[in-house]
């Protein structure tokens, strides 16, 4: 959970800030920087030490990674932002893969990041922005190599129709039917309950996600530039496939690592992620 200005005293926070000491639930009060294009990006801090800033995956927005945010605070200062879209951040009237590239950048200006990790799709984000960290991590990016599901015919402009119409409950359903995987009656399921407005809501930046990912196929060329030490990690119950992506990312990184570790499907839990990334940023 976070704090809001509407849910605390601005002055409060900011005298606690400036002294050092965060407010009962170890959060500060949500803050917004401006990113070059004008779009404000808001995020939340958490804990202490050498500062992390996560970078969400596809179809979620900050409140998705809270737990690891939690975690991973009792060693480092964890900066959970909002992507932009998504949340309590901006949006500007048209996309490039770009402008979230310099989100990213506003956001490790602002605060100080010494590291970053990724989640998903999110990697891309990282992997393109080239930004000076010290040291980076990604979780599961989702590239298609031998053995994954084919993608879904015409998905990015699928996408895009949905959202033009005024259909996002269309986009939500093309993902997690088609490029996820979930069955039709399951999604049908998530329709009739309350977390189905929150997933119309940021389901515009799927198409955002679909173009930083680009064909979805392992960006060699790309990662063969990268020189920042990058653990890449997956979860041991994740899809063969998807284990064989973090390995070959991993492989074609100068300075890469992969690493799997017991879990679920696409996720680590934040314990674990916590003893993971504190082993490799603060103690290795």
């Amino acid at each position: 959970m976070w704090i809001t200005s509407s849910g605390v005293s601005l002055h409060a926070a900011f005298v606690r800030r400036l002294a050092g000491i965060p407010n009962s639930e170890g959060v500060w009060v949500m803050e917004k920087v401006t990113s070059k294009d004008g779009t404000e990006i808001a995020y939340d801090t958490y804990g202490s030490g050498p500062v992390l800033v996560l970078v969400a995956g596809g179809f979620t927005d900050r409140a998705r990674y809270v737990p690891d945010a939690e975690a991973l605070a009792s060693t480092f200062t964890v900066v959970n932002y909002d992507r932009r879209g998504r949340g309590a951040s901006g949006d500007a009237p048209t996309y490039a893969v770009e402008r979230e590239w310099e989100d990213l950048d506003a956001v490790r200006s602002a605060t100080g990041a010494r590291f970053a990790c990724a989640y998903s799709s999110g990697s891309m984000v990282l992997f393109q922005a080239g930004l000076p960290f010290e040291k980076q991590a990604v979780m599961e990016p989702p590239f298609r190599v031998d053995g994954a599901p084919p993608a879904p015919e015409r998905y990015i402009e699928r996408l895009q129709e949905y959202v033009a119409a005024g259909n996002p409950g269309g986009a939500a359903e093309l993902f997690m039917v088609e490029a996820v995987g979930q069955p039709k009656e399951v999604v049908d399921q998530i329709r009739e309950t309350p977390m189905w407005a929150g997933l119309e809501a940021i389901a515009h930046t799927l198409v955002y996600d679909g173009l930083q990912m680009g064909d979805s196929a392992v960006p060699t060329e790309l990662l063969s530039t990268i020189e920042l030490p990058t653990l890449a990690l997956y979860s041991n119950d994740s899809p063969a496939w998807l284990q064989a992506a973090v390995k070959q990312t991993a492989a074609a990184l100068p300075n890469g690592t992969a690493e799997g570790h017991d879990g679920t499907f696409h996720t680590l839990p934040p314990e674990t992620l916590a003893r993971v990334l504190t082993d490799y940023f603060v103690t290795a």
